[in-house]
């Protein structure tokens, strides 16, 4: 039997006041931290220390290939043979190519965000590669055609929502892009290794002034190519029901749901995909009640709606990258 993950260590009310500050700017200086906790700085370093050391929390930095339009990314659902659910969602989650992992509730049992260079890249994962994972009994495939909200948008500690968020509720597409150069993928490639290293130190790495990092780290943040936050376990947060939601919309009313669904609060992650299950979206919850409320105030209240499939996360193997399934 799988052992999976140690149950989260529970918060007091300073680590979440910590978490807040930093939830709202992961790059704050402990300073800015210490004053909106109330508390002395070392303070409030010391408790990040033991939550970053426990990983009940840490920070996440990638530049997001949907928005700069690079690759493929692909949702991938697998049916397993009895008793091999744990197994294929390990084996999934230490591919390079998978985002994220879980095992959920339902018909089929493991679910995989996949990022890939091209269509035939993708042919080959999916044939070559997962297809012929032991315990692999079905296999279905969807491709990503729109981003609209990701877990940056995703806001357990503030009512105000994203520039993303509102854009999508008020189906306003973002702005172009900006050209993404060598020195801008430099700079992502420190972050990702940490994300709160200082700018003196980032200027120092990439061989350029302050000045020129600092403006550089502030064009990919504030034009939304770059992901830089912090990252928890929805259940380290005290959500603990997560859940994933398939709907079939008709196409005059997709815009609509769209808009609606990234209204709700609890809504942390939302695409429009091929097949005839276009909306896929995950969202958080603090118990089940909660769930149950959302299915029918906010799912049940979309039209257009003319299948829905709302599946519990039992496990989640991988996060953003970072793989989390124990053992």
């Amino acid at each position: 039997m799988p052992t999976g993950p140690a149950p989260p260590q529970a918060l007091d009310a300073l680590d979440h006041a910590v978490l807040r500050a930093l939830h709202r700017d992961p790059r704050a200086p402990f300073s800015a931290v210490a004053a909106a906790a109330g508390v002395h700085e070392r303070t409030a370093a010391r408790r990040l220390d033991r939550m970053t050391a426990t990983g009940a929390v840490g920070f996440t930095a990638a530049l997001v290939p949907e928005y700069l339009g690079e690759g493929v990314t692909a949702e991938v659902a697998v049916r397993c043979a009895p008793g091999r659910v744990h197994d294929t969602a390990l084996a999934l989650a230490r591919r390079p190519e998978a985002r994220s992992v879980e095992v959920a509730t339902g018909a089929l049992d493991v679910f995989a965000e996949l990022i890939v260079p091209d269509h035939d890249a993708l042919l080959t994962l999916v044939d070559a590669g997962i297809g012929r994972l032991d315990g692999v009994v079905d296999l279905h495939t969807s491709v990503v055609l729109r981003l609209l909200l990701t877990t940056s948008d995703w806001a357990p500690y503030d009512d105000e929502p994203t520039e993303v968020r509102r854009h999508a509720v008020e189906g306003r597409p973002l702005p172009e892009p900006p050209v993404v150069d060598e020195l801008d993928r430099r700079l992502v490639a420190l972050l990702h290794r940490d994300a709160r290293m200082s700018t003196t130190r980032l200027a120092r790495e990439l061989r350029v002034g302050e000045t020129t990092a600092r403006r550089r780290l502030a064009r990919l943040m504030a034009s939304h190519v770059l992901h830089l936050r912090l990252h928890a376990e929805p259940e380290v947060l005290g959500y603990p029901v997560e859940a994933r939601f398939r709907l079939a919309v008709g196409q005059a009313r997709l815009d609509d749901a769209v808009r609606r669904l990234a209204r709700a609060p609890a809504v942390r992650h939302l695409v429009v995909t091929t097949g005839t299950t276009a909306l896929l979206g995950y969202s958080s919850h603090r118990s089940t009640r909660d769930l149950h409320d959302f299915t029918v105030q906010v799912l049940g209240a979309l039209d257009g709606v003319t299948s829905a499939e709302v599946a519990v996360l039992m496990r989640t193997y991988k996060r953003a990258g970072f793989e989390s399934g124990g053992p």
